[in-house]
């Protein structure tokens, strides 16, 4: 059976010599794609879908036991296997011995520490030994040598290469060869390793562009192409980030009470199943095999997903039941649309500095390539731009569906009584208003120059716009939600705004102040919020939980806001303080926001 530049499934049990083994296993095979994966990374329906496409499986060493199911994860199953379902399985240390208890063998303890030890290895000289010699190898107190020790001159690589030849005999014999590689089994194991080192980002001037006029160049006029952009138009935003992606990136799709995620990528769609995980379970492990490295430390961005995250996707850590929306318009936009952003853009408008980076590999020609053509464009254009007559949007009047009067009026009535009954601290009445529009036809995208103009008549430091189809969001706000900053020792910063004055004439800060610092009203529903958000970083991080600002009065380009500021950091729950498990788990636990919804007392959310 020829299995040309085949791929081996690596587990990995949390042990310190994990890379050691990869390199033997490539050294076997030099052709060989080896993808790493933790024991607890995939559940078994996700190990089962994607085993197939491996020509091999190595189960590799680490701490604990055998018959601890925290300490194997996922490996008992291997040996429980369908027969369609079978691949080679090569076991070291941990693996091995959960092979050989599997099938009725006995684990003890030996009298003595044998970490570090070489010990001879006595072998008939066939199968895995076959023309292997006298062999002395490493042992870590295993009942198995570890072949991929630095003083296991022998059965160490000779080993891995019977492996091999023992693999392609089962395979001629039972007529099989692995699957073709699939999108699929990339979204869950990620790339092999070793990757390749990323192309390095380029910085450098574009005196003349704006944001925009980047946007336009990559095509942000095209109403059918997706297109992400996060921007700062005002203080104290600072960066704006501009995902090149096109209708090849890697899409992801869920909707509250779906059991499966949904995936695409061009005109190529599947699902993963969520299993015993939930969604932010699944996104953390995807995430862990793509997590951004070694970028310019002060760039904010140097890859990953970009979209939109429903309220609701946080009411389970609440213990309180979503409200599923119904009808065609409830499937329509999902509740997590997000998009892969393996290419970017980022301006500093601080410095004036531009970096066109991308997290693919050897992507070398592609940051060259969209340089040059930022750098041509930016000669052709003007240092000023002149203003351009307003355009007409829509080809009729829009038409405004307010909520139904006598119904919003009831629930006001409905909300005070929660207060006044102390089921809630404080409530954020919603409603719906649907806009009717019909885009002019045109060259350009209906939904981008909405976008622009929108940022002209309200610059705000945390604008987006972001197409991704079914869904269109325009965004223009003073107000972060939360951020976090690099590990190590990362922190988690929320700044929940609650009190706004528009400027006018004659509202001076002082004036403003009195408004909003001097109102009972206003410094009692931030001070609510402040609370709320302590308690959500304490139940995540512990006790290291601090505010840094409270109510204070911010400036902005077209308002004065009250703003308070709650920092944490570390862990409670078992997670690194500086993993990125820990972020997602932190904006998990912070959603739905109490700003934005309402809060204290969760019969009510």
């Amino acid at each position: 059976m020829p299995l040309s530049s085949p791929r081996i499934l690596l587990i990995d049990s949390y042990d310190s010599f994990t890379h050691n083994l990869a390199a033997l296993c490539r050294k076997a095979s030099s052709d060989t794609h080896v993808h790493i994966i933790r024991n607890d990374q995939l559940s078994t329906q996700q190990l089962i879908s994607i085993l197939p496409q491996f020509a091999a499986v190595v189960v590799g060493p680490g701490p604990g036991s055998p018959q601890r199911p925290e300490d194997i994860g996922v490996i008992s199953q291997l040996w429980k296997l369908p027969d369609h379902s079978l691949v080679p399985v090569f076991g070291v240390c941990l693996g091995l011995q959960s092979l050989a208890i599997e099938f009725g063998a006995r684990l003890a303890r030996l009298n003595v520490v044998k970490h570090g030890q070489i010990s001879r290895i006595q072998h008939h000289g066939t199968g895995l030994f076959k023309g292997v010699g006298e062999t002395h190898a490493v042992r870590y107190h295993s009942l198995h040598y570890h072949p991929e020790s630095v003083r296991t001159a022998i059965g160490g690589l000779q080993v891995l290469q019977n492996f091999w030849r023992l693999a392609k005999s089962w395979y001629a014999f039972k007529g099989r060869s692995p699957q073709p590689w699939s999108t699929g089994a990339h979204s869950l194991v990620g790339p092999p390793w070793p990757q390749p080192p990323l192309a390095k980002p380029l910085q450098y001037d574009l005196p003349n562009m704006l944001v925009t006029d980047i946007c336009d160049i990559l095509g942000a006029t095209n109403e059918s192409a997706p297109f992400v952009l996060l921007e700062s138009t005002a203080q104290p935003g600072r960066f704006s980030i501009i995902g090149c992606v096109n209708h090849d990136s890697l899409r992801l799709s869920y909707n509250l009470g779906d059991d499966r995620i949904c995936l695409s990528r061009g005109k190529e769609q599947w699902s993963e199943p969520l299993g015993h995980y939930d969604v932010w379970s699944w996104l953390t492990t995807f995430m862990q095999s793509r997590k951004a490295s070694g970028g310019p430390e002060n760039v904010p961005f140097w890859g990953g997903l970009v979209g939109y995250l429903g309220y609701e996707l946080g009411l389970k850590s609440l213990q309180t039941p979503a409200i599923h929306r119904k009808g065609a318009y409830a499937r329509q936009h999902p509740d997590l649309n997000l998009v892969l952003v393996e290419r970017s853009i980022v301006m500093d408008s601080h410095l004036d500095d531009v970096y066109v980076q991308s997290i693919k590999t050897n992507d070398h020609k592609w940051i060259e390539e969209i340089v040059r053509c930022l750098t041509q464009a930016s000669t052709t254009l003007p240092a000023i731009s002149p203003a351009k007559p307003p355009v007409a949007l829509f080809s009729q009047a829009p038409i405004v569906h307010l909520p139904h009067e006598k119904t919003y009026k009831s629930r006001i009535v409905e909300a005070k009584e929660h207060l006044f009954a102390g089921d809630s601290y404080e409530l954020c009445l919603t409603a719906h208003t649907r806009i009717m529009v019909h885009p002019r036809q045109g060259p350009t995208s209906s939904s981008w120059e909405l976008y622009k103009r929108l940022r002209r008549q309200n610059p705000a430091p945390y604008a987006g716009f972001l197409r991704l189809h079914p869904s269109t969001l325009l965004s223009s706000s003073p107000e972060r939600f939360l951020s976090f900053t690099r590990p190590p020792h990362s922190r988690y910063q929320l700044r929940p705004i609650k009190g706004t004055v528009r400027k006018a004439p004659g509202i001076t800060r002082e004036v403003a102040e009195e408004l909003l610092a001097g109102s009972k009203k206003e410094v009692a529903e931030n001070l609510m919020i402040v609370d709320l958000i302590r308690h959500d970083l304490h139940g995540v991080v512990g006790e290291n939980v601090s505010v840094k600002q409270f109510c204070r009065v911010e400036e902005y380009e077209t308002v004065w806001q009250m703003v308070s500021v709650i920092e944490g950091a570390g862990s409670i729950s078992g997670l690194d303080p500086d993993s990125c498990e820990l972020g997602w788990e932190v904006l998990k636990k912070s959603l739905p926001p109490g700003e934005f919804v309402s809060f204290a007392m969760e019969s009510t959310c």
